[in-house]
């Protein structure tokens, strides 16, 4: 005798409403983009940070036939925007476009409100960002080595203007202080153009400042250029030294601005978004607006963000450590 088994209705409405669930996530991921796309910059409008946004998610927004909306959303050394991101929907419309904060903050704030490497997924690497160690005219030093040098019989007399605890100009400064066992300090700034400023009126000793915002006044002759912060001489500078010829490798850092998502995006969408955004990185146009800023864009597979992700992660933390920075 044969038995027929009787499966209770919750039982097919549970198993109908799943199939539904996962039909509905397929045909979201293959129709996306299908609205507008969110950009969020935890940085104020019209930095480095937001030049990039614009010239790279614009041109990503043409091709795709989407709307974009860039927003600026600062404080809290950028955590406030960086926050958001990691908390949004897993659904690929919201970005976020920052530098190396985003991988050290955590490190310096107790309450930052992510784990980068739990709570982010590095969609694309947006630009290599270029910087130049700068001293006022009157500074008698003409080389790094001369600089440090002074630095060094004044241990803390003199000062460096800081654009933010944890930003890559940060990092920048603190590789070199190590490398070169010098002591300085730390003038805190909400940006570098103010930090600029005073060191052209002669109130900061040093500061690194990225290329393309340094550039007009190295050629005023408003300041004097030490040493670029790069693994190759630039083109724009072709007698200034690199940091490494300048007799100090361990300071060479190129930091890198990344495009994120929440780090539980699917990988079809997040996929789609690595394919857009290379493809804008080898527009014309964007090229010509990355150029003019000197900051230079470079398409990469997901594979290799992520191992640069989790490199620089590693490396830049034990930086903050050394640093003996201590947690907010």
């Amino acid at each position: 005798m044969s038995r027929i088994k009787t499966v209770p209705g919750f039982a097919v409405g549970f198993a109908l409403g799943a199939a539904m669930l996962l039909a509905n996530a397929a045909q979201a991921q293959s129709n996306y983009p299908n609205r507008p796309i969110r950009i969020i910059v935890p940085y104020p409008a019209g930095g480095i940070v937001d030049i990039v946004a614009r010239a790279v998610t614009e041109q990503v927004g043409r091709d795709w036939k989407q709307t974009v909306v860039i927003e600026a959303r600062p404080g809290g050394n950028s955590n406030i925007g960086t926050a958001a991101v990691a908390r949004s929907e897993p659904d690929g419309y919201t970005w976020l476009v920052t530098g190396p904060a985003a991988l050290v903050n955590p490190t310096l704030y107790k309450d930052a409100g992510w784990d980068p490497l739990k709570d982010l997924r590095c969609v694309s690497l947006a630009v290599w960002n270029q910087s130049v160690a700068l001293v006022h005219p009157s500074m008698p030093a003409s080389t790094i080595k001369e600089f440090v040098e002074i630095a060094r019989k004044k241990p803390g007399e003199l000062n460096f203007g800081n654009p933010g605890t944890g930003s890559s100009i940060d990092l920048s400064a603190q590789k070199l202080f190590q490398a070169a066992n010098i002591k300085l300090t730390n003038v805190g700034y909400k940006g570098q153009p103010q930090a600029l400023i005073d060191l052209m009126t002669n109130l900061m000793h040093l500061e690194i400042v990225s290329l393309e915002l340094a550039l007009p006044h190295i050629k005023a002759g408003s300041v004097k250029p030490l040493a670029v912060m790069t693994d190759k001489r630039v083109a724009d500078l072709p007698d200034v030294p690199t940091i490494a010829e300048a007799g100090f490798p361990e300071a060479t850092y190129v930091p890198w601005y990344g495009i994120y998502v929440q780090a539980g995006t699917p990988d079809a969408i997040v996929t789609k978004i690595n394919d857009g955004i290379n493809k804008a990185l080898q527009n014309p146009d964007v090229q010509r607006q990355l150029s003019v800023a000197n900051i230079p864009g470079k398409p990469m597979p997901l594979e290799d963000l992520a191992t640069l992700m989790k490199a620089d992660h590693e490396k830049l933390t034990k930086v903050i450590a050394t640093s003996g920075t201590a947690l907010q």
